[in-house]
């Protein structure tokens, strides 16, 4: 369904069973991400958001013994139909890319439209895709359960 280009930047679509305001709300809650940005084989996610243009975010994802921390800045916050932020892991190489999470109002639902930009290389865009497909399917699950 996705698939990272030759410019780096992947793009995920996904209908998602909650109104854009419930969605927008699951992205920036601290104890609402640490429920669902666990990609597999992430088995615990910690946040912490300063959900302000401006505030930064750290997100920690642990998998056996292992911690991946991913930080970032949001740029960009329209509720509910657009949140924008850079995001910097050591799986990047600490190298800033840009992720924007739109929006879009459906019937019964919401479109989410996931871009992320700036890739260090096609390796890393295509483990990244592998982590929003997992994500964005918790997500689903998640806003399902009535959140």
């Amino acid at each position: 369904m996705t698939a990272p280009s030759t410019e780096q930047t992947l793009r995920l679509v996904r209908w998602l069973p909650a109104t854009p305001e419930a969605v927008f709300a699951a992205w920036t809650n601290a104890d609402s991400l640490q429920t669902w940005m666990c990609p597999d084989p992430v088995h615990k996610t910690t946040a912490e958001l300063d959900v302000r243009v401006g505030g930064c975010f750290r997100i920690v994802m642990c998998h056996g013994e292992h911690e991946t921390v991913h930080t970032g800045v949001y740029r960009e916050i329209q509720p509910p139909e657009r949140l924008v932020f850079t995001w910097v892991s050591t799986t990047i190489r600490h190298h800033t890319t840009l992720v924007t999470v739109e929006l879009r109002p459906l019937d019964e639902g919401t479109e989410l439209i996931l871009t992320h930009e700036g890739f260090p290389d096609v390796d890393a865009a295509t483990q990244h895709d592998n982590g929003w497909q997992s994500i964005a399917a918790k997500l689903e699950t998640y806003l399902y359960q009535g959140a």
